[in-house]
């Protein structure tokens, strides 16, 4: 590995498999120099200001694509990422002929590059380019409406495919007011499928919730087709196929990334080049992807959208040996809490008898014509024959997806992982994406990853390794922060506090999180490994301080946000969803408290598996999945201290092995560059000095 990326050529031409412009056009995607050019005159056309670190990343992605070689980009906040990419995309994609993937974690990231970033820069760069630059947002299918299902649902949702089908919530612990609400809801989605033009769920008010949705959309492996479908050619997520077939930027996410790795059909357009931003979440959203759940409840749910086609006997099959499962995993449940070894005799016949079930009822599914006994009548909801045929195929498609998903189980080797979960359900995992990744991402394309934190321990190789980045096939770069995290900000770690417990904060936690928060004059973010956690602290504090206590749970996670930013004397408390992705800038946040380095439970089956599996292999299974994961963490929740070039403050980490433990010095290295301390009355007289500045005493 590198760390640093090698001084672009100017003038360098992309070779052949880049899919280069021809000969008689030189090619500008390695002149740094005009690829700078064009940043400088983007940044001009927003009113922003150059900034060093931008250009650096632009220049080194535009190499990597000249060069083919993959890019890690560690980029800190305020760098301004999204352009020094999207620069260079741009110039890659109009030389190339073919399409770049903007691929991101989160709806947020899409929307502030489609509805922002990519309109903005399009305009500033139109005239200093051949043609103006296209771009599109490409999501997976469940993100938008399908007019087959919207015909096909049933208006009571206890009916069909209602809720706790496809993951949904089981029907057992659904109120009959739940139960009325999502009637309503799909009510507004039905008439809301005739007015948009889009049938992108983002495009639709608030309001609607994901029970709901399951209703009027399908996932990729439901979807009949469009030759297959009687809605076919105005389908939604075709039509946003089609926008994004030919443009240059198409942005998607990092889900329907591995839907096209993992699809031999081809879900994203021709590209050579990707781009993979918060790549710091790409382990976890792949895995999550290649990840298959199997629970009595979805099953049930399943068998109830077949009804309307017959096969009686099929299904009181598979009722029976779905009531089997269920006893079975529960009667198992305490023996087995963590991945299994192998499947245990009896639940192997359990299983067994699913998968045959399905199979039935499969075949008699593919088989029933449109005048058998299993063909339903257009009584059963007014659908015509064709768009009925099309439902009971949709249908097949979700029974087959399952039996294979119970074969996956049945069948599972070294390379899965396969553990049992609340409700009775079964889930079966990948150990490892990095072969996936290795094979299907790096093997065809050059891609360059980017984040805020990719560092840890200061350095690249334990991202590299998680992603299957090929060995002697990339090179790392930190192209830093504008923010000066030496004078902004200071590392205060309570070295003198004991070890934490697993029953919570201790008094003495307590105590020092009291003298930080009356200090900072509320301000706080406090950042917990767990929601017993963040609530015991909630309540805790509420009886100690004069401030507001918000506390995740109360609330929903953006209205707590805005509450918090919008007053400067709140402190809001949380567990995981909070460590990343919370942008707070200016005086409503000086302190960000954690109560514990953030391992993983010890029960995780996964990530004990991928430990277990580290450790046979000769690694250390703790650095390689244990300390990762909470550097990976304790990176992402220091950062939400300095969001601004203003920004000023302090983190305290309660946990004193940050301090003692030899792998603390590791974490902390993969957190930002502050002035540390072990001192808290050093830290509370920086927060008081903080706090007088501002109130101008």
């Amino acid at each position: 590995m590198s760390d640093n990326v090698a001084d672009n050529s100017p003038g360098g031409e992309a070779s052949a498999g880049s899919g280069a412009a021809s000969s008689s056009t030189p090619s500008t995607i390695g002149d740094g120099d005009h690829i700078e050019g064009l940043l400088a005159a983007a940044v001009k056309s927003l009113g922003g200001a150059t900034r060093p670190n931008q250009v650096k990343m632009a220049r080194a992605v535009a190499s990597a694509f000249e060069r083919e070689r993959h890019l890690a980009v560690q980029a800190g906040t305020g760098t301004g990422k999204s352009l020094a990419y999207l620069v260079p995309s741009i110039v890659q994609a109009m030389e190339s002929g073919e399409s770049v993937i903007v691929s991101t974690a989160t709806i947020a990231l899409q929307r502030q590059l489609v509805e922002r970033d990519l309109p903005r820069l399009v305009k500033a760069l139109e005239p200093l380019l051949e043609r103006t630059p296209t771009f599109a947002i490409l999501k997976g299918r469940s993100n938008y409406l399908c007019q087959n299902k919207v015909n096909n649902v049933a208006e009571d949702p206890s009916e069909g495919s209602g809720p706790g089908a496809d993951g949904g919530a089981p029907e057992a612990l659904i109120s009959p007011a739940q139960l009325s609400r999502t009637a309503a809801e799909v009510l507004r989605l039905r008439e809301w499928s005739s007015q948009t033009d889009t049938g992108d769920r983002d495009s639709l008010d608030k309001g609607v919730s994901n029970e709901a949705w399951r209703q009027v959309s399908v996932t990729a492996r439901e979807c009949v087709g469009a030759m297959s479908c009687p809605f076919g050619e105005s389908c939604f997520a075709e039509a946003a196929r089609r926008e994004a077939a030919d443009v240059d930027i198409v942005v998607t996410n990092h889900a329907l990334l591995a839907i096209d790795a993992l699809s031999e059909a081809m879900i994203l357009p021709e590209h050579s080049c990707v781009v993979v931003d918060e790549a710091h979440e790409l382990d976890a959203r792949i895995t999550s992807v290649a990840t298959d759940e199997l629970s009595p409840a979805g099953i049930t749910m399943m068998a109830r959208r077949a009804k309307k086609f017959g096969a009686a006997e099929e299904i009181d099959d598979l009722t029976d040996a779905t009531e089997m499962l269920s006893e079975t995993v529960a009667s198992l449940a305490d023996d087995y809490t963590g991945a299994l070894e192998d499947i245990p005799g009896e639940l192997g016949m359990a299983l067994a008898s699913v998968r045959d079930a399905l199979w039935k009822l499969q075949t008699v599914l593919a088989t029933a014509g449109s005048g058998g006994s299993g063909s339903g009548s257009s009584s059963s909801g007014g659908i015509g024959e064709s768009s009925e045929a099309t439902e009971r195929q949709t249908v097949r498609a979700a029974v087959e997806n399952m039996h294979d998903t119970v074969v996956r189980i049945l069948d599972f080797s070294d390379d899965d992982v396969v553990w049992l979960g609340e409700r009775s359900a079964i889930y079966v995992a990948p150990l490892s994406v990095a072969d996936l990744l290795r094979a299907k991402l790096f093997g065809e394309s050059t891609v360059v990853l980017t984040s805020a934190t990719l560092a840890l321990g200061g350095k690249f190789d334990a991202m590299a390794a998680a992603w299957g980045l090929p060995s002697g096939t990339w090179d790392g770069m930190d192209v830093g922060t504008p923010f000066d995290p030496q004078r902004s900000g200071i590392l205060y770690v309570a070295r003198d506090l004991p070890k934490p417990g697993r029953d919570g904060a201790s008094p003495d936690q307590f105590k020092v999180m009291e003298q930080l928060i009356r200090a900072a004059g509320g301000r706080t973010l406090g950042l917990f490994s767990s929601r017993r956690g963040a609530e015991a602290a909630a309540e805790e504090m509420r009886g100690r301080l004069p401030f507001d206590v918000l506390c995740q749970g109360e609330d929903s996670i953006g209205a707590l946000v805005d509450k918090f930013a919008a007053s400067e004397n709140t402190c809001l408390f949380g567990t995981l969803t909070l460590w990343q992705g919370v942008d707070v800038p200016g005086p409503s946040l000086s302190c960000v408290i954690i109560d514990r380095i953030p391992f993983p439970r010890p029960d995780d089956p996964l990530l004990s598996a991928r430990a277990d599996a580290a450790k046979a292999a000769g690694r250390n299974g703790f650095m390689e999945v244990s300390a990762t994961h909470a550097a990976l963490l304790m990176a992402q929740g220091a950062g939400r201290l300095l969001r601004s070039v203003d920004d000023r403050g302090v983190v305290a980490v309660l946990d004193s092995r940050l301090a003692t433990a030899r792998y603390g010095t590791w974490i902390a290295a993969s957190m930002p560059d502050f002035w540390r301390t072990t001192d808290l009355k050093t830290a509370t007289g920086a927060l008081e000095r903080l706090v007088a500045k501002r109130l101008g005493r």
